[in-house]
């Protein structure tokens, strides 16, 4: 084998615009929303045009239909891995983005992309929703589970939610705790923690910005529920996992914004 013929590096042309890349962050959470099954924020990303707009996105080709169907690659096979990690089965996923994909090779303007980008999101999401139901045998414990993740960032009691689904709180509890292994309260903690670990891991809002996202009472509560399904508070958390750790020297925003303390016991829900 002629080892001159192996990897050399590419050369960049250092007389071309520089182009700054815009973090990942909210990329990531809308990965994340796919592969959660939340077609609401789904749906809200892609009414305000976030795939379109391409602003310190990377400019991957001088033609922009060229360059919109580079980015839909891209943006099909990260969806494709997220929803794997969720539970999506390999070759759903896979068969999935190779249609998508086939289907976008068709499209011959920036508009079709586009709409195509959306349709494939959305779908994406009903499928892993469907499949968060699926964890239920009765009817009413898969609706209830669907009304958890549509309102997941509103205060959920047991007594909304049995009247959302036009049966008792009691006879909810019961079937709940039956089909899924956990009570009601606990379902919805640990998907509000869920939610929680994707706003650290990939935003900038302050502790107290996701407890009100997320219809805490208040941060003190936000962190004891966080502390008692992670072992860790918060701030921890994100200092560990803050953008995978690739943005290790953003600025200290946080620092002070709010001091963890104590994990304390407050009740409030």
């Amino acid at each position: 084998m002629d080892t001159e013929k192996g990897w050399k590096p590419i050369e960049v042309d250092e007389d071309r615009e520089a182009i700054s890349h815009r973090e990942p962050g909210e990329e990531f959470l809308f990965y994340r929303a796919v592969a959660g099954g939340h077609i609401s924020a789904v749906q809200e990303n892609c009414n305000r045009g976030a795939f379109e707009n391409l602003e310190g996105a990377g400019h991957l080709s001088d033609n922009p239909v060229t360059n919109l169907r580079y980015h839909f690659v891209v943006t099909a096979a990260l969806i494709t891995r997220f929803c794997m990690e969720g539970g999506m089965a390999l070759e759903e996923a896979f068969g999935l983005s190779d249609a998508y994909i086939q289907k976008m090779d068709r499209c011959a303007d920036l508009a079709g992309i586009v709409l195509l980008h959306d349709q494939m999101a959305l779908d994406f999401a009903g499928r892993m929703r469907s499949l968060r139901k699926s964890a239920a045998s009765s009817r009413q414990v898969a609706e209830a589970i669907d009304y958890i993740y549509v309102h997941i960032m509103d205060r959920i009691t047991v007594d909304d939610l049995a009247e959302a689904i036009c049966i008792s709180p009691t006879y909810l509890s019961r079937i709940f705790k039956q089909e899924t292994g956990v009570s009601v309260s606990e379902y919805i903690r640990q998907r509000k923690i869920d939610m929680a670990k994707n706003l650290l891991r990939f935003s900038d809002h302050s502790l107290v910005e996701i407890a009100n996202m997320l219809s805490y009472s208040s941060q003190s509560h936000f962190i004891q529920h966080f502390h008692s399904q992670t072992g860790m508070t918060p701030k921890v958390y994100r200092d560990r996992n803050y953008m995978n750790n690739w943005n290790v020297n953003r600025e200290a925003e946080h620092e002070g914004e709010e001091d963890d303390g104590a994990v304390t016991s407050d009740s409030a829900s």
